[in-house]
């Protein structure tokens, strides 16, 4: 179904709610798998999901980009204040970068310790990176990091998103729930 100029296309709708899922499932996927006491089976397919989903995510979030260089962002509603504006092109921007550094600081930490990634290895792809302990714990310690930032990220876009949704009303929740039809200004003409 074609969406009205103020809402996400159908395509970018299933990205960003299809990447939502994957980014949420691999940060829990992440702190749980590094747990003590975790049942060495259940761990073991935890990280082997953790390192393939990884690379779905990259992947996505690169096909992401490529969509949104032809497909731009509906413009925000006027009742989006130039500090508003510019705390969401930042936010995305961080939240982009991390959905590609993740994967690559996981890349890098797995293949430079001597690990596999499953669904590379089935395919005979070489590794990008030499064998090396030391690249392997800077990498495992940058992505750990990353994950308390994407973390963070991930719950003030949601923390936002549910704030223009319940309390702005001002459409720019459904901008990525529905593909027409506008609840913009709902509210907006109420405000001071």
């Amino acid at each position: 179904m074609p969406s009205s100029p103020d809402h996400y296309r159908g395509f970018a709708r299933f990205m960003h709610w299809g990447m939502a899922a994957l980014v949420l499932g691999l940060i829990v996927a992440g702190f749980v798998m590094v747990q003590e006491g975790l049942p060495r089976p259940l761990q073991d397919r935890l990280f082997v999901m953790h390192k393939n989903i990884g690379l779905l995510v990259l992947a996505a979030a690169l096909l992401r980009l490529a969509y949104r260089a032809v497909n731009p962002a509906p413009p925000l509603p006027a009742s989006v204040t130039g500090a508003q504006r510019r705390a969401a092109a930042l936010s995305h921007l961080a939240l982009y970068g991390l959905m590609i550094a993740m994967p690559v600081l996981g890349y890098i930490r797995v293949k430079a310790g001597g690990f596999p990634i499953e669904s590379l290895d089935a395919w005979g792809v070489a590794s990008l990176v030499p064998r090396s302990d030391a690249l392997a714990n800077a990498a495992k310690t940058a992505h750990y990091l990353g994950a308390i930032a994407l973390t963070g990220l991930v719950t003030l876009h949601v923390a936002a998103a549910l704030y223009h949704a319940f309390i702005l009303r001002d459409g720019v929740f459904s901008r990525m729930v529905s593909g027409g039809g506008s609840s913009r200004g709902t509210r907006s003409s109420t405000r001071a």
